[in-house]
């Protein structure tokens, strides 16, 4: 029913526009009044705003995976399995010190550096790096909307994002 370009082009908006629409479904039942309505569709449209605006984040996480290697997310370890052996590694979410985003013979490429100072340097369009979305979400103090401003703008080379405060901890 939908031609396929079409549905290319929408298919990276889908959650966006889903949460959208649970927007206009919520600002509907407000509409419709009274003492339990308006409440219920007030509930409705604030999640469902939030859900959009998180969705709009997480997209630019999205890419085409043309870079080498792939990235998981295991027990609360992001792991870069790249082909070459120097490249890849793991770090626990726990012993994450800092995230940088950096410009390489322009490519972008998170640098996660540890406690320890180990640093594991992951191409922001390899495959599954959208994943990386929902562990740095789970930093304390990890600020998302620069994040996605930083993958979505020309910024300086190297950018860091965020680190880890003393008193930080992660449970």
């Amino acid at each position: 029913m939908i031609r396929p370009e079409l549905a290319a082009t929408l298919r990276p908006w889908a959650e966006t526009l889903s949460a959208l629409v649970l927007v206009a479904f919520g600002l509907w039942v407000i509409w419709l009044g009274g003492w339990i309505y308006q409440p219920l569709g007030s509930a409705i449209a604030i999640i469902a705003g939030i859900w959009a605006l998180d969705a709009r984040r997480r997209m630019r996480f999205r890419s085409k995976a043309t870079a080498p290697g792939v990235v998981e997310l295991d027990e609360g370890a992001i792991r870069y399995l790249a082909p070459d052996r120097v490249l890849g590694g793991e770090i626990a979410l726990r012993d994450l010190a800092e995230i940088r985003l950096l410009r390489l013979n322009n490519r972008l490429h998170w640098r996660l550096k540890s406690l320890d100072g180990q640093a594991l340097l992951i191409p922001v369009d390899a495959a599954g790096a959208e994943l990386l979305a929902s562990a740095f979400a789970s930093l304390p103090g990890l600020n998302m909307g620069r994040i996605s401003a930083a993958l979505a703008g020309e910024g300086p080379t190297i950018q860091t994002l965020w680190t880890r405060s003393d008193r930080a901890r992660l449970t």
